[in-house]
C-alpha cells in the first residue's frame, strides 16, 4: 500500500509540474497579473495587476535551503543599490507555504528588510512563467528553478535561469545590479 501511494504521490507531482509549467518565459514575455500569491497570511492572495516600473523577480528552489540561504542575502544587502538603479521593488518567490516564506525573511533579515518574499504555495505564479521544475526526492514536489526576471511592469526585459539550481552563478545581486 505504502509503495503504491508513493508512486501515486510521484505521478501526481510530476502531472501538476507539467500542468503548471507553460512555455518557459523570455525577454519580452508578459508575467501573469492574475495569479494569486501571498506574503502576510495564507487567507491574504494578493496579484501583480497594476505592477509599474522597474521590478526584480528572483525565484528559488526552497526557503531554508543552504544555496537559497547563501543567494538571497546578496539582494538583502544590495537593496538600496537596487533602489537607486530605479528598482520598485524586489520580490523573492519561493514555492512554499506563507508561514516558511514569513519565518525565512524573519532568519535572513531580523532586523527588516525592504526585499518582499513572496509564496507561491501552490506554484501557479511560478508555473505561468515556464519555471517550475520537479525536485521530488529532495524538496518532496515542484518548486521553482532558481531564476531571476528584470521587469518593466509586466514586460520581461531580462532573464537569468541557472542550469544548475544548486549553484549561484548568474542569478546572484551581483551579476543583476550591472544589468541595470
Amino acid at each position: 500500500m505504502a509503495s503504491t501511494l508513493a508512486q501515486a504521490t510521484a505521478t501526481a507531482h510530476k502531472a501538476v509540474t507539467s500542468l503548471l509549467s507553460a512555455s518557459q518565459v523570455t525577454p519580452g514575455s508578459t508575467i501573469s497579473t492574475s495569479v494569486g500569491i501571498k506574503e502576510t497570511a495564507p487567507d491574504k492572495t494578493f496579484t501583480l495587476e497594476g505592477i509599474s516600473g522597474k521590478n526584480i523577480i528572483v525565484g528559488v528552489p526552497g526557503a531554508f535551503t543552504g544555496t537559497c540561504n547563501q543567494h538571497v542575502p546578496g539582494y538583502i544587502q544590495a537593496y538600496d543599490q537596487f533602489k537607486a538603479k530605479g528598482v520598485n521593488e524586489i520580490y523573492v518567490v519561493a514555492v512554499n507555504d506563507v508561514f516558511v516564506v514569513k519565518a525565512w525573511k524573519e532568519h535572513l533579515a531580523p532586523s527588516g528588510t525592504g526585499v518582499r518574499f513572496i509564496s507561491d504555495d501552490s506554484g501557479s505564479f511560478v508555473g505561468s512563467l515556464g519555471l517550475l521544475f520537479d525536485p521530488s526526492a529532495l524538496l518532496g514536489g515542484p518548486r521553482a528553478k532558481r531564476f531571476v526576471l528584470v521587469v518593466e511592469g509586466t514586460e520581461i526585459t531580462h532573464v537569468a535561469i541557472e542550469p544548475d539550481p544548486t549553484k549561484v552563478t548568474v542569478t546572484g545581486a551581483d551579476k543583476i545590479l550591472p544589468l541595470l
